[in-house]
C-alpha cells in the first residue's frame, strides 16, 4: 500500500475543504457544471466515476469463478454477509438513527436522503480495496479475486432489487428508469469493457501486461474519486457550513455498521474453523463498500446536491481509516485461526 493510498483519508479531506471553499468562491461554476446532465445523469461526474471504475473492472477474472467449489466455507460467509445482512442492518441503522436518536436535529426530508445514501452504501459490496486489504492480511490472492467476481456478478442483478426494496421501505419514491440506467451505466458497461480489456491484454503479455495497464491507469482512478469528492463538496458546501455536524452525524451509523459487520464475519470464521488465510478477506470483503458506485447512483436518483450522494461521500472518508483499523485488528488475533488453506475451507 503507498504512502498515498494509506493516507487516503486526508487527501479526501483535504478535498472536502478545497471543494468548500472553491463552491463558496465560485458558485457560479459549480451551478454549470450542475447543468450539464441528462435523465439525472450528470456528464463530468459520469466520467470521472468511469475513471474510478474501469480500473477495477480490469481486475475481475470471471475464469476464477470455477474456483469457488474448492473452499466454499469463506464463500458463504462473505455472501451472506453482504447480501442477507449488510444491506438490511443498514438500513435498519439509518431508520434509528435519523428517524429518531438524531430527529431532533433534523429535518425529515434531509433525514430521508442521508437514509437513502447510507442504504446505497449497505447494499454496495466493494470491489477494488479489497484486494488491498487482502494483501495487508497475507489472504489467499486467487481465492479473494474468485468472491470479488462472485460478488460483482451479483450485483449486476440484486444490486437494483435490493436498494428499490429498501427504499421502498422507508417511504422513498424509487424512480426504477435511473436506477437501471445507473446500474447499466456503472457496472455491466464497464465489467463488460474491462474483461474485453483484460482479456485482450492477457493475449498480448500475459499477468504481466494487466499489472503494467493497471498500473499506469490507478492514477487516474484515484484523481477521479478526489475530483469527484470536491464537486460534490463544492456542492454541498452551504449546507455543511450552515450544520457542520452533519458530516460527524453520518458517520456514527457507518462506524457501527462497519465494526458490527466485521464483527459478524469474523467470529462467524471463527467459529466455522476458516483458515487465517481466507477468514480475514472474506471478513473484510463484507466490511468494505463499493463506494465509487454508491456515489454514482445517488447521484443519478438524487442529484448532486443531495442528503443521499453527501452520506456515500462520508462513506469515502470514513471507510479507509475504519478498514486499516479492522487490518490491524485481523493481524493481531492470527493466531486464534487455523494455518494452511485446506481445499475443504
Amino acid at each position: 500500500m503507498s504512502v498515498f493510498e494509506r493516507y487516503l483519508s486526508l487527501w479526501v479531506a483535504l478535498c472536502i475543504a478545497a471543494g468548500i471553499g472553491l463552491g463558496k468562491l465560485w458558485p457560479g461554476l459549480f451551478e454549470t457544471l450542475a447543468s450539464w446532465q441528462a435523465a439525472n445523469v450528470n456528464f463530468v461526474v459520469a466520467v470521472l466515476i468511469w475513471a474510478m471504475v474501469f480500473p477495477m473492472m480490469i481486475g475481475v477474472d470471471f475464469a476464477s469463478l470455477r474456483r469457488i467449489g474448492d473452499r466454499p466455507k469463506g464463500l458463504v460467509v462473505t455472501l451472506v454477509v453482504n447480501w442477507l445482512i449488510k444491506p438490511f442492518t443498514m438500513a435498519g441503522l439509518g431508520v434509528l438513527f435519523f428517524k429518531h436518536v438524531f430527529a431532533g436535529f433534523i429535518p425529515p426530508a434531509d433525514a430521508e436522503s442521508y437514509i437513502a445514501g447510507l442504504i446505497l452504501l449497505g447494499a454496495a459490496p466493494c470491489t477494488a480495496m479489497v484486494f488491498v486489504w487482502s494483501q495487508l492480511t497475507r489472504g489467499d490472492p486467487t481465492y479473494t479475486l474468485a468472491q470479488v467476481s462472485v460478488n460483482d456478478a451479483i450485483m449486476v442483478f440484486a444490486f437494483a432489487p435490493i436498494v428499490a426494496f429498501l427504499l421502498g421501505v422507508v417511504d422513498i419514491a424509487v424512480p426504477w428508469e435511473t436506477l437501471i440506467l445507473s446500474v447499466a451505466l456503472y457496472v455491466v458497461i464497464p465489467l463488460i469493457a474491462g474483461v474485453a480489456t483484460r482479456s485482450a491484454l492477457l493475449r498480448a503479455g500475459g499477468e504481466t501486461a494487466v499489472a503494467s495497464f493497471t498500473g499506469k491507469l490507478k492514477p487516474y482512478s484515484i484523481v477521479g474519486l478526489l475530483a469527484t469528492v470536491v464537486l460534490l463538496f463544492g456542492f454541498q458546501g452551504g449546507v455543511i457550513l450552515e450544520r457542520p455536524l452533519i458530516i460527524a452525524l453520518i458517520a456514527v451509523p457507518l462506524l457501527i455498521q462497519s465494526y458490527g459487520v466485521f464483527a459478524a464475519a469474523y467470529a462467524a470464521a471463527w467459529a466455522w474453523r476458516i483458515p487465517f488465510n481466507i477468514a480475514a478477506p472474506c471478513a473484510l470483503i463484507g466490511t468494505s463498500n463499493f463506494f465509487e458506485l454508491a456515489v454514482a447512483v445517488a447521484i443519478s436518483l438524487f442529484g448532486l446536491n443531495s442528503g443521499a450522494a453527501l452520506a456515500t461521500v462520508v462513506g469515502v472518508l470514513v471507510e479507509v481509516p475504519v478498514m486499516l483499523s479492522l487490518v490491524a485488528f485481523a493481524n493481531a488475533t492470527r493466531r486464534h485461526f487455523p494455518a494452511g488453506d485446506a481445499l475443504d475451507q
